[in-house]
């Protein structure tokens, strides 16, 4: 179970827009992350390329948490807005659910829910393939 300071210092790291950072820090050598149906990626490593990736695709991105931190035990739940900036100053937003299970004080498993479907926002799917969203 993560103590809240774990917790808060997470949710510090991905507002700060510390994306890759934060998965170096608090993610299990063998953490898994899965997007809405899509299967999961495995490993610390090849997510925090694939994070890369995806930011490479955008002028920048904004973080913001909307809300409290959920959690009870080895579990939490964060409700995040990213706005992603593209190279020609458009933006465009996405809200996502990020479910989390945590093994003492690394993440081992986060579930993302979002819709990709909403016009206009992007997709971190679409982003991290290249797509510029």
């Amino acid at each position: 179970m993560p103590s809240l300071a774990t917790l808060r210092a997470f949710a510090q790291a991905v507002e700060s827009n510390d994306h890759v950072g934060a998965i170096e820090r608090f993610y299990a050598p063998d953490a898994a992350i899965r997007e809405n149906d899509d299967p999961p990626i495995r490993g610390r490593e090849a997510l925090a390329e694939r994070e890369r990736r995806l930011l490479a695709t955008v002028a920048g991105v904004k973080t913001t948490r909307l809300g409290p931190l959920l959690y009870d035990g080895d579990h939490a739940a964060i409700r995040w807005r990213f706005e992603f900036t593209a190279s020609d100053g458009s933006v465009r937003a996405m809200e996502e659910i990020a479910w989390q299970t945590w093994r003492g004080e690394q993440l081992i498993e986060e579930h993302f829910f979002y819709d990709r479907r909403t016009p206009g926002k992007p997709s971190r799917k679409d982003a991290a393939s290249g797509v510029e969203p």
